[in-house]
């Protein structure tokens, strides 16, 4: 199936302003969901992957933190977005971004990746290294797809490499522009400034905004006071001026 025109998506997160991707604004969104991942220097490869595809977003399940080990200076090139939960990492997936979620394991009913069985705005989601997807991983896939081996020395493919494949084919399968190069290598993007700590999804905008109403509470209280939800006045005011400067 060929991709229809899509609108491009609004990063509201840890948008890599100068970043790596060159999806037209038309194409459908690439999303990758890292959950359930046990090696954690595993995640720095899946980011250089995901920068070298154009993956609109890694959707982080679970901690905040992760390893940039294996990144290569990529991480900075790629947008993120935590969930606390893999529940809501999907509702976000399916409601805001009209994705499927397509699950990569050799399952029975499984599609091989070549057959290219896309429709629009796509997230992946890769199983653990050693038990693949876990059972609630599979209630919340769409679908799945697998990648065909020919040799009979493995049984299956690593994480890291295993993304690769699935990756490079959605963005071909999407019509993505391939990057320019020089000689033997891609050119590299200007490096995008980066907008917290390395290898830490920065808050976003609804959750600094929840942050700064605990800290004002939490303020208030050790006052005696008691600040109420939306009220102003020289109280709040100050409040709010000493939150901001800590």
């Amino acid at each position: 199936m060929q991709p229809q025109s899509y609108q491009s998506d609004k990063i509201a997160i840890s948008t890599a302003k100068t970043s790596t991707s060159s999806a037209a604004e038309s194409s459908p969104g690439c999303y990758l969901i890292v959950h359930n991942v046990s090696k954690r220097h595993n995640i720095g490869t899946l980011v250089r992957s995901a920068a070298a595809f154009s993956v609109t977003e890694v959707c982080l399940v679970g901690a905040r933190q992760f390893n940039t080990f294996g990144s290569h200076g990529s991480a900075d090139y790629v947008n993120y977005r935590h969930f606390p939960s893999l529940q809501e990492c999907c509702h976000y997936l399916k409601q805001d971004k009209g994705c499927r979620i397509m699950g990569v394991e050799i399952a029975e009913d499984a599609q091989p990746i070549h057959a290219h069985p896309f429709s629009g705005p796509t997230a992946f989601m890769l199983g653990n290294e050693g038990s693949g997807l876990s059972p609630q991983q599979v209630q919340l896939c769409d679908a799945f797809v697998y990648i065909p081996q020919y040799g009979a020395g493995t049984a299956s493919l690593n994480v890291t490499v295993a993304a690769s494949i699935v990756l490079q084919h959605f963005a071909a399968w999407a019509g993505y522009a391939e990057r320019p190069r020089s000689g033997a290598k891609y050119d590299v993007g200007e490096r995008p400034p980066r907008t917290g700590a390395r290898g830490t999804v920065p808050l976003t905008e609804e959750e600094r905004a929840a942050e700064r109403e605990r800290r004002l509470k939490k303020k208030a209280a050790a006052n005696g006071h008691d600040v109420l939800q939306g009220s102003d006045g020289p109280l709040l005011d100050d409040l709010m001026d000493a939150a901001e400067e800590e």
